[in-house]
């Protein structure tokens, strides 16, 4: 796991809008999860999915205990990849505003009389969570177009397009959020070596076997000539997110070696992520 965020604050801050931003940009979101299993989940989806990227909603839904013990939790988590805490806030006259045009409760409404009472609580039981925020946001007066454009700048990424290389096998589906999709499935199959049959195209006994093929050379250098010359057009028209899946027949072997490859070459001018969707799958 490379990034994980935590997404949280106040509600009706705008942690919803926020995630949907996240997942343009590529992030696995996950909303309303409560506090204690945050490290299991994590652990679970790396070890399955292989997710770089992580974005978590956390708010007072969670329990007075779970949120006493985020200091703990934050620990744990900063063990599976670099992690970030996104704290949303709004000025309390501006929150009541968006709940009374909003017409909807507030979480801890069935436990105070009025509104105030329930922000003034909220702030209070997230307080464990704020502290380790590395990201403060205010969205008083923000638009969602505005939030947007703050949280790309404080992520780092307002005029970058993220390229998400994603291997799969055909006999599980074709991704259905791919923008391209190359088909490997013609170069020389490792699976038919015994000796190989049980690594994947990170090891490199695989890819020394499938670097040794012309097919497979020439294959790499026909699609990493067509993203050196289309990325930089994409980036242009304000992408900020372009995934390419490369597909091979079980996504263990050769569209493994060529995501990783791609990956390698590309990342020195781009921001690259990288999801073997199979990998629960490997032998």
């Amino acid at each position: 796991m490379k990034r994980i965020l935590i997404v949280t604050g106040q509600s009706g801050s705008g942690k919803s809008s926020a995630l949907q931003v996240l997942e343009d940009l590529g992030y696995y979101c996950i909303d309303n999860l409560p506090v204690a299993l945050l490290p299991e989940i994590v652990l679970k989806l790396d070890k399955e999915n292989n997710l770089e990227l992580l974005a978590l909603g956390v708010d007072v839904r969670s329990t007075r205990e779970d949120l006493q013990e985020f200091d703990h939790v934050f620990e744990q988590l900063k063990k599976q990849g670099t992690i970030e805490v996104i704290y949303l806030k709004t000025k309390d006259h501006e929150l009541i505003t968006r709940f009374s045009a909003a017409r909807r409760p507030h979480p801890l409404a069935n436990r105070f009389k009025s509104l105030a009472e329930c922000i003034q609580e909220e702030k209070n039981l997230l307080l464990p969570v704020h502290f380790n925020a590395t990201i403060t946001i205010d969205t008083t007066g923000l638009s969602v177009h505005d939030l947007k454009h703050t949280l790309l700048n404080r992520l780092g990424q307002a005029d970058q397009m993220i390229v998400i290389l994603q291997s799969f096998g055909y006999k599980h589906g074709i991704p259905l959020d791919a923008d391209y999709v190359f088909d490997v499935r013609h170069l020389p199959n490792p699976h038919w070596d015994i000796e190989l049959r049980k690594y994947s195209g990170l090891d490199e006994s695989v890819q020394k076997f499938l670097s040794n093929s012309e097919q497979a050379n020439e294959m790499f250098q026909d699609i990493d000539g067509f993203l050196e010359k289309w990325l930089p057009i994409f980036a242009e028209a304000h992408r900020h997110y372009i995934t390419i899946s490369i597909g091979c027949t079980g996504g263990q072997h050769r569209s493994v070696y060529m995501v990783d490859r791609l990956q390698k070459a590309l990342q020195e001018n781009w921001s690259v992520q990288v999801l073997h969707r199979e990998m629960k799958h490997w032998s």
